[in-house]
């Protein structure tokens, strides 16, 4: 008998599988429904992972200070407080992983909300994180829900990495399956990691506040605080601020975050940055964002002369990436704050934003604007920019650099060539940047920064330049960087004289071909009796 070939575990086999398991079931709901039951089921499974991992660690603990982890008193005083000391949620045990797994199909529903309402009366940092109720509500079928917690169960830190942003992977994988229902405009969208990466290392959050109006589910944070962790920093100097329109990726971010042990402030509710800034007169260090491309239907009447733009002009209503720009702006650190987002590329250029545009160049908001591949998202196949704004382009000290004074100076770089990428295993087109791609970047932003560079003549053909303020003006304030930084016209490198008698050569052959085979056939035709016209 042939031996049964042993299956690779992999992350998107095991969610293939519950997505199957969940396509098939009664009562699974809607495509929104599936996704927040699934994200709940891999929460209580990270959580209950971090739980154990923290008795363990405690347990060495106490055992190399000489003490008995069994012990009726060590006990009370180590493990039953609210937290362990290096963080770790104290878990009730109806609310442990190990419970929920061993309990009986037919029970799994109660004990799911069980755990649930127990984490929420027991960690209050929790509490906001899932809907209570989830399971009972849907009453999934006893041996369906056994599968898919079965299948969850597979999902671990320990074999999928503890770097990873594996809840935003799990967000992302939903997303991918459900790209047509998943829009943008809904708020449904997950910035990829090496997009992350190299907004991070470009403009290094590695210490101070970070925000992020438009957070998701708080994938920004978690890439972030992993590369300050990386350069050896201390996360707990970090605190990040965000804001999430739509209800059910709040409270994935808040629950991404908690996991992590990040300390972060949402708000106290979902609701748009816009209409409800619920981080008003805050001003923050870093600022990281990827902004709903081109969002419409953000305007209401209450934000006619709001503060954010009654230095500049009031955006379009039809197009809100200059009313993210001026939000960003406004919460940025006046002498020292920096801004690294995605725009579409419309933005470079749009007729009906040239006056904010004209008005942010002239004062010196803008410091780089860095054109990207296309196929980086799932969601879309558009290329985008990556616009970085400093409120101070005087020079002097920054992250252990002596900086220059680039005042009126931007820098373009155009990476749309770098396509040579691609992401194996998807079902569309997609590529990556790599890590030394990035670091290229950032090598090149920090170059064009530091003193002792001339500005005007940083350049290199079809890859980057620094430009000024005049020649911006010159081309009526336009940031598209294929105006300013030089493309080779690889053609001009042709010998034509040789090319064309190349392919005269080649004409002729193919008609000598055409005629030798119209011949043939006439004999052929000939010799059966019928002639051709």
């Amino acid at each position: 008998m042939a031996k049964k070939k042993e299956e690779t575990l992999n992350l998107e086999t095991i969610l293939f599988k519950c997505r199957d398991i969940l396509r098939q079931a009664k009562n699974s709901g809607s495509f929104f429904e599936k996704r927040d039951m699934m994200l709940t089921l891999v929460f209580l499974r990270f959580l209950g992972e971090k739980y154990e991992d923290g008795v363990i660690k405690l347990r060495q603990i106490l055992i190399e200070q000489g003490l008995d982890p069994d012990d009726e008193g060590i006990r009370q005083a180590f493990f039953d407080d609210a937290t362990f000391a290096d963080g770790t949620f104290n878990l009730p045990p109806e609310a442990r992983w190990s419970t929920i797994i061993r309990t009986a199909a037919p029970q799994l529903n109660v004990a799911l909300d069980t755990a649930l309402r127990s984490i929420a009366e027991t960690c209050p940092q929790l509490k906001g994180c899932f809907i209570e109720g989830t399971f009972t509500q849907r009453n999934l079928g006893a041996n369906d829900m056994k599968k898919i917690v079965d299948e969850v169960n597979k999902i671990s830190h320990k074999s999928f990495g503890e770097e990873k942003d594996l809840i935003g992977r799990v967000y992302e994988y939903f997303l991918k399956e459900f790209a047509v229902n998943a829009t943008k405009e809904e708020g449904e969208f997950y910035t990829p990691h090496d997009v992350v990466q190299l907004i991070a290392t470009v403009i290094e959050p590695f210490d101070g506040t970070l925000y992020d109006p438009c957070c998701g589910s708080g994938g920004m944070f978690i890439q972030s605080t992993e590369l300050v962790k990386a350069k050896q920093g201390d996360i707990s100097r970090i605190n990040v601020y965000g804001q999430e329109k739509e209800a059910a990726t709040y409270r994935l971010a808040k629950m991404n975050l908690a996991l992590r042990g990040i300390s972060h402030k949402l708000g106290a509710e979902s609701d748009s940055s816009f209409t409800n800034d619920q981080h008003k007169g805050l001003y923050f260090d870093y600022i990281m964002a990827n902004p709903p491309f081109n969002l419409k239907n953000w305007w209401n009447d209450n934000l006619d002369n709001d503060a954010r733009w009654i230095d500049y002009a009031t955006p379009p209503e039809s197009n809100a990436n200059f009313a993210w720009i001026l939000h960003m702006l406004s919460h940025l650190k006046p002498l020292s704050g920096v801004a690294g987002f995605l725009l579409a590329n419309g933005a470079l250029g749009d007729s009906d934003t040239l006056e904010i545009r004209k008005k942010l160049i002239e004062n010196d908001k803008i410091e780089a604007i860095i054109i990207l591949p296309r196929e980086l998202f799932i969601t879309t196949d558009i290329s985008v920019t990556f616009w970085i704004l400093n409120q101070n382009k005087k020079g002097g000290k920054y992250h252990g650099r002596e900086l220059r004074n680039r005042e009126h100076e931007i820098l373009f770089m155009d990476l749309r060539q770098w396509t040579e990428n691609p992401v194996k295993g998807e079902q569309k087109k997609k590529v990556q940047i790599l890590t030394d791609q990035i670091q290229r970047v950032a090598e090149l932003y920090h170059r064009w920064q530091a003193v002792g560079t001339d500005g005007k003549s940083f350049a290199v053909p079809e890859l980057y330049r620094s430009v000024g303020i005049e020649e911006i003006e010159q081309n009526n304030w336009s940031l598209v960087p294929s105006k300013y930084i030089e493309f080779i016209d690889h053609d001009l490198d042709i010998d034509y004289p040789t090319e064309m008698a190349r392919i005269q050569k080649e004409m002729k052959a193919l008609m000598k071909r055409e005629k030798d085979s119209q011949e043939m056939l006439e004999k052929a035709f000939k010799g059966i009796g019928y002639g051709i016209n």
